[in-house]
């Protein structure tokens, strides 16, 4: 027996035990760089189909085993706030709701859908007292694959903004065959007068969102929560620029790089360029 009443056989058999190289060291090093190379805390069945792709083949509960016993875990921060508004009543031309929940499309470019969402930062100011300024996304996304075509920020909500990027995304949906929808809530924006003729010149039909109705725009508003749960919530920017360079960087990996189980976990664009070509 020794001294720390183990067995002479036991004491050595498991010492011999803590000098032995773990056979899955380099499986738990890539399952962390996986985890730690996304914007989002990712669970296992994403890290088990980026090793797919990586050519490695991993039963999944051997991955929830390697991430639970080497603390591999998701951390989410949540931030309760006032959620922006753009509806102001009947200020100009309102749509029917012709989309209707209809969100699936085998067609790409033919259903596009577009809202405005809100960020804060904090300056100080001259007199070192911090003041909160804000910062306003405007992007347009394919339902065909949820790819954002483009977005335009901003630090008020405005009607250049919003136009810019309408434009964009006539221009980049115009190799559609068949007659294009854009769907929206009913912001001031969207019922501009110019929101409006622009879409009926190029003779897109205008859909809205029934008043109050966020479900009528899910695939935005889950848009907008992945992206400030990812980079967001939990984190303080302290200039207008950092916090644009954020958005910007994040969209790019969620349009090329963000796996998504419903696009049999191929990326946007990845999808796209599969199903399309």
């Amino acid at each position: 027996m020794s001294f720390i009443g183990l067995a002479k056989a036991t004491f050595y058999h498991w010492k011999n035990r803590l000098d032995e190289v773990n056979p899955d060291q380099d499986l738990i090093n890539e399952i962390r760089d996986i985890f730690e190379g996304n914007y989002e805390a990712v669970g296992y069945r994403y890290i088990n189909q980026e090793l797919r792709a990586r050519g490695k083949v991993v039963n999944h509960k051997k991955i929830q085993r390697l991430k639970r016993e080497n603390n591999i875990q998701c951390k989410v921060f949540t931030r309760k706030s006032r959620k922006y508004n753009s509806y102001k009543g009947t200020v100009g031309t309102t749509a029917k709701n012709k989309i209707r929940r209809r969100f699936h499309t085998t067609v790409p470019h033919q259903k596009i859908t577009t809202d405005t969402t809100e960020f804060k930062y904090y300056i100080k100011d001259n007199a070192g007292n911090m003041q909160v300024k804000k910062l306003y996304l405007d992007p347009f996304m394919d339902m065909f694959n949820s790819e954002i075509l483009s977005y335009r920020i901003s630090t008020s909500p405005n009607g250049k903004a919003i136009m810019e990027g309408l434009e964009e995304a006539i221009q980049i949906t115009s190799d559609c065959p068949f007659r294009r929808t854009f769907h929206s809530d009913q912001g001031w924006g969207y019922q501009m007068k110019a929101y409006v003729r622009r879409l009926k010149y190029k003779q897109i039909f205008q859909s809205m969102s029934r008043k109050g109705n966020c479900l009528d725009n899910s695939l935005m508003e889950n848009f907008f929560s992945i992206l400030k749960q990812s980079m967001y919530y939990g984190k303080v920017f302290h200039s207008f620029e950092e916090l644009k360079l954020a958005i910007q960087n994040f969209i790019h990996y969620y349009n090329h790089k963000r796996r998504k189980a419903k696009l049999n976990w191929l990326s946007p664009v990845e999808y796209r360029l599969k199903y399309v070509s």
